[in-house]
């Protein structure tokens, strides 16, 4: 799905869009990579209302610069209707998090959530191992669908809503059961929190974690603030944990190269992640 950049009148640029944007960190990872491979190009963050998304889409169209768009919160589901979906991710994942631009100039959409997401555990044994994830979002539909690949379960999925919990683990294919949000955990090997819940600005999510053996994983896509009340308590009670950089710059890789025609040095991570964390 790479390509090279296009001629065009302006500077190429790539955006990220959602409901809030000020707090994303998305800019800071394109345009250091942007800035290291010595592209020409811009990345922005551009705040878009639930009601303005199809406006936003359609704005983008005929703009030759706009390379594509991440899609975060609240829109990963709403934009399906919007764009082709040349790789049937509706059916696969239910959820896009990345919209770009094909060479007939048609807009499409792919999900590079799922595999952001697997990056950190790719060499941990959790096939057939319990897991606990948080939350029935668009974040959740790429984690459900990426742990189903490798053969986890079963799932304890914590939901607000328990029909949309039970269509999910049906959908993956995953056994499993639905419990509320705040509802007690039970013995697994991964807890994943896909929710907003830990935000700056959003109630935490912050369960007793001492049913979680001791070597249990806690992963929480949340990264603003870093440490989340969820990875305090994982950090006191001695777990490995994973932040939410680690997805956010996995996903970022994958869409790089989709918008710029480029690998990211992901050789820098470091040095990233060093600013990403002033």
């Amino acid at each position: 799905m790479s390509r090279p950049l296009r001629q065009s009148s302006g500077q190429a640029y790539a955006e990220v869009i959602g409901d809030p944007i000020k707090h994303s960190k998305s800019p800071l990872i394109h345009r250091f990579w942007l800035e290291a491979l010595g592209i020409d190009a811009d990345y922005r963050a551009t705040h878009v209302t639930p009601d303005a998304l199809a406006a936003y889409i359609a704005s983008r169209r005929d703009d030759p610069d706009w390379r594509g768009c991440n899609v975060t919160l609240p829109h990963k589901l709403a934009v399906m209707d919007l764009v082709d979906d040349p790789g049937n991710v509706r059916a696969s994942i239910g959820a896009m998090n990345t919209i770009a631009r094909d060479e007939a100039g048609a807009l499409f959409g792919t999900n590079t959530d799922a595999g952001g997401f697997f990056g950190p555990l790719a060499d941990l044994p959790l096939a057939g191992a319990p897991a606990i994830v948080a939350g029935t979002g668009g974040a959740a539909h790429a984690v459900l669908f990426a742990l189903s690949r490798i053969g986890i379960g079963p799932v304890t999925l914590l939901a607000r809503n328990p029909l949309k919990g039970a269509a999910l683990l049906a959908r993956f294919g995953l056994k499993g059961e639905v419990k509320p949000l705040d509802a007690s955990l039970p013995p697994a090997a991964l807890l994943v929190n896909t929710t907003s819940l830990g935000m700056a600005g959003q109630p935490p999510f912050a369960p007793d974690l001492a049913p979680l053996p001791d070597d249990a994983v806690v992963y929480d896509i949340v990264y603003a603030p870093l440490m989340t009340p969820l990875l305090d308590a994982a950090d006191a009670r001695g777990l490995d944990y994973v932040d939410g950089l680690e997805m956010l710059v996995g996903q970022a890789a994958i869409a790089f190269e989709i918008f710029f025609g480029a690998e990211p040095p992901r050789d820098r991570d470091e040095d990233l992640r060093e600013l990403l964390l002033k």
